[in-house]
């Protein structure tokens, strides 16, 4: 869903309409996602080659945050990809106690998975020096 959001607002910044379609579905029970095909962006035919053109530009390595700094992309540490995701809960122990007691347990993750080469890590704290 983050995700969506993220792709609507980078078309709708570069001034392009878009909708998200089944969005409302996905928010009231996320188990349809995969059913109903997951949450939908919608442009007009006429602006789908800006739209992806607009989508598919590369991540920054990099980017200036005023008042904190520069903001450097984390990277896979196996094979540098910034194609990576933070998994905040663990998803498999969520949807086996859903699926048996009826309610997901939110067990914590707190790791990164690269959707490139499938490594998983977690994140450890540099020490102050």
């Amino acid at each position: 869903m983050g995700e969506a959001f993220l792709a609507k607002s980078l078309l709708e910044s570069a001034g392009i309409e878009c909708f998200l379609a089944d969005d409302n579905m996905v928010r009231l029970d996320w188990f349809y996602s995969n059913l109903i095909g997951g949450i939908k962006l919608n442009v007009n035919r006429e602006d789908r080659d800006e739209a992806e053109g607009v989508l598919s530009q590369p991540i920054p390595d990099g980017f200036e945050v005023d008042g904190v700094g520069e903001y450097r992309q984390p990277r896979c540490p196996k094979c540098q990809s910034v194609d990576i995701t933070f998994q905040a809960m663990n998803k498999g122990i969520g949807l086996t106690t859903a699926w048996a007691v009826g309610l997901p347990l939110p067990i914590p993750e707190n790791s990164w998975k690269c959707n490139s080469c499938g490594v998983k890590w977690q994140e450890v704290d540099e020490p102050e020096k």
